[in-house]
């Protein structure tokens, strides 16, 4: 049974830092692409990072670049996100996705609030 369990969020002032992270089962994420999306109320969801088979294979929103990495363990079958220099905009619930079989799985999400 494929499983992704968010972690980490919180609330942080404006230029603080976070790290999610995304625990996977069921399925080997070093096989898998990985995605972090973001929801923020009224707006439409957002992919912000991803990763793929590849260590080096990355790609960010242009909102988070410079600012946030992706990055995975896959002997804790576990993928991250390292967010810092949060800003007020960054606040969203924060979701992990794969996309196994033509089957999409998503986490449960978690809430990331920035606010002094």
């Amino acid at each position: 049974q494929v499983q992704l369990v968010e972690s980490g969020g919180g609330l942080v002032q404006p230029g603080g830092s976070l790290r999610l992270s995304c625990a996977a089962s069921g399925f080997p994420i070093s096989s898998s692409i990985l995605r972090w999306y973001r929801q923020a109320p009224g707006k439409e969801r957002e992919l912000v990072a991803s990763i793929g088979t590849s260590d080096s294979s990355t790609t960010y929103a242009d909102s988070v670049k410079g600012r946030f990495t992706i990055s995975r363990d896959n002997t804790k079958n576990t993928v991250y996100l390292q967010m810092n220099s949060l800003k007020p905009e960054d606040a969203a619930v924060y979701k992990c996705h794969t996309r196994l079989f033509l089957t999409n799985y998503w986490g449960q999400g978690t809430q990331v609030t920035v606010s002094s």
